[in-house]
């Protein structure tokens, strides 16, 4: 089933005489459970798209259809609710609040969202993602890897319809990148979530379901 589609999806920006098309017609289409590999450069738009996939940025042009609805379509409050309920993002900096412990930074977007804790499935993200031992320290206390488990937990708990993670490793070093990579992996297959992943990184792209090029704005399916 197809949880993200976008249709002719264009960013562009005009600067003095020239215009910079940072997204031009972009058409993509994930399916429920698909874990994806957006790959690219500085400076292909890479980020531009994900921010305009999480409704972060509104499009020149183009439409986004997240789970079915049309998100632009959206007045900027009814968009703020809809992303808090339907979209996960991590970031390459973890965004933890520092006076949070592990499992208070990990069901504050539910509390936020005035909803009840599902206490099972927290815990069962807590213990696939290694934090159960984790769960009463501070953000402070924790190695770069960790802080950034808490933030994928963080995203995973009010089961969005789509994770966006942006370069998540990119703070990290090569053994921890690849650790949380497994972990991304593993939470996307055991809890067939789906995944939008925007790398540089090759060898972190390989752990994808599918990987996906993009330069100069457009989108090249990569085999």
């Amino acid at each position: 089933m197809e949880i993200l589609r976008t249709e002719e999806l264009k960013k562009y920006y005009n600067q003095t005489s020239v215009t910079v098309k940072a997204i031009d017609g972009v058409d993509i289409s994930v399916s429920r459970g698909e874990f994806v590999a957006v790959v690219g450069t500085s400076g292909s738009g890479k980020s531009t798209l994900l921010h305009m996939l999480g409704g972060l940025d509104r499009p020149t042009e183009g439409k986004v259809y997240i789970d079915g609805k049309d998100i632009f379509s959206l007045k900027d409050e009814e968009l703020t609710i809809f992303r808090r309920r339907k979209i996960g993002f991590v970031f390459q900096a973890y965004n933890l609040v520092p006076v949070l412990n592990v499992y208070e930074n990990i069901v504050l977007p539910i509390q936020l969202d005035g909803n009840e804790i599902e206490e099972d499935y927290v815990n069962e993200i807590i213990d696939i993602l290694g934090l159960t031992e984790k769960k009463n320290s501070m953000p402070n206390q924790l190695s770069g890897g960790q802080q950034q488990r808490v933030a994928i937990a963080r995203a995973l708990a009010t089961k969005p319809a789509i994770i966006l993670a942006d370069e998540p490793t990119g703070n990290l070093d090569s053994k921890t990148s690849l650790d949380v990579m497994g972990l991304l992996k593993t939470t996307s297959n055991k809890l067939n979530q789906t995944m939008i992943l925007i790398t540089h990184n090759e060898e972190i792209a390989q752990m994808a379901d599918r990987i996906i090029r993009i330069e100069d704005g457009v989108l090249y399916e990569k085999c």
